[in-house]
């Protein structure tokens, strides 16, 4: 069982997330903000991190710096999603594995996280 910690300021997002990923077998961890995240990654390391770009208190920009800057998080895959463009959100930030723009469709989502637990497995 893969872990997955969801972070978005959204809580509606983030449920329907949650339920999608626990749903397809995955035990699901949720923070609302950067910040947050960071803090639940100290109890428990993520096998991926679904990430929003824009959150009060720690942004995704912020919070994929902190993850880089640590050498036990720096590998964790970080699914990025944002109503954003996606040209938009490669001019303001880096180092996330992959991008999903809102509102986002639940297979696309199932499918980036599997793709992301592969890409990771080898």
């Amino acid at each position: 069982m893969s872990t997955v910690l969801v972070v978005d300021d959204e809580w509606a997002i983030a449920e329907v997330l949650g339920d999608i990923l626990t749903d397809e077998g995955h035990r699901v961890l949720m923070a609302s903000n950067g910040q947050q995240a960071l803090a639940r990654i100290n109890d428990a390391l993520p096998d991926v991190i679904i990430l929003d770009f824009m959150m009060p208190v720690m942004d995704g920009p912020a919070t994929l710096r902190a993850l880089a800057e640590n050498p036990a998080t720096a590998a964790i895959p970080v699914l990025l999603i944002s109503s954003l463009p996606l040209a938009t959100i490669r001019d303001r930030c880096s180092g996330y594995s992959g991008y999903v723009q809102k509102p986002f469709l639940v297979h696309e989502v199932i499918r980036k996280v599997a793709e992301l637990l592969d890409k990771q497995k080898k």
